[in-house]
């Protein structure tokens, strides 16, 4: 198997690339299996966060190049490749990307398809597709200009230069840099942080503040409103604050 689900801690689930002789570049297989374990973990009531990780010395270093050398256009429209993504972007859960070494092309897309990135000391991030020829496919135009604005972005996508973390870090692409060694220590930390808060409350922050990215200003207020206003019919709104108000520790159990 390309991609591993591992369960570190209660309520965290840990998906890992698995393909260390390729340096966990992402052909279509290991696409697919992200897909059917995001779908998995998403829909699955015993998770409240997911992780997503590489080895200590690569993320993902991007597409598998001898996969698409020779392929048509026709061959690669039929493939659906952005069916598979989609199911990344469509998890409820709140995703952690772990990112040790190099993550470029497929790889800086998959991170951004993250909603927490932590970033070791020598982490890479680019989209380096121009220089073979192409342009990112899997939203490297479009997430890293929304992550980093538009000069920046241009920056990156047609020079192929990397950044490194700590530049990631200042430019909005990464969340934090830790060291290497305590990269994936990190991600489970944060991941246990939110798994220990109301999951309701945790997936409705997350599909709003994604819906409102493109949104109109005015129509993204609305949907934080009405969201918030829906969280009152929640019994852990109700142990929330019934639990300040005892000064006591809330135990939410996602209704």
């Amino acid at each position: 198997m390309s991609v591993v689900i591992e369960r570190p801690l209660e309520r965290i689930a840990l998906i890992r690339l698995n393909r260390p002789e390729a340096r966990n570049a992402l052909n279509q297989e290991t696409r697919m299996q992200l897909a059917a374990a995001f779908d998995q973990l998403g829909a699955d009531p015993e998770v409240r966060c997911v992780v997503l990780t590489g080895s200590d010395k690569v993320f993902a270093a991007g597409a598998d190049i001898r996969d698409l050398s020779e392929r048509s256009a026709v061959e690669m429209m039929l493939r659906n490749t952005h069916r598979l993504w989609q199911a990344i972007a469509d998890c409820p859960k709140p995703v952690i990307a772990a990112v040790n070494g190099l993550a470029l092309g497929g790889g800086c897309e998959l991170a951004m398809h993250a909603d927490i990135i932590v970033a070791g000391e020598g982490a890479a991030f680019g989209q380096p597709e121009v220089r073979i020829g192409i342009m990112p496919g899997a939203g490297g135009t479009q997430r890293l200009t929304r992550a980093v604005g538009k000069f920046r972005a241009m920056k990156m996508v047609l020079t192929g230069q990397p950044v490194g973390a700590r530049e990631a870090l200042e430019m909005g692409l990464a969340s934090e840099v830790v060291a290497d060694e305590q990269v994936q220590a990190r991600a489970l930390e944060l991941a246990a942080e939110i798994a220990a808060l109301p999951p309701l409350a945790v997936m409705q922050i997350k599909e709003v503040v994604l819906a409102g990215q493109d949104a109109s200003l005015d129509s993204a207020l609305a949907l934080e409103r009405k969201a918030f206003q829906l969280l009152f019919a929640s019994s852990d709104q109700k142990e929330g604050m019934r639990a300040f108000l005892d000064k006591r520790k809330p135990e939410y159990v996602g209704q």
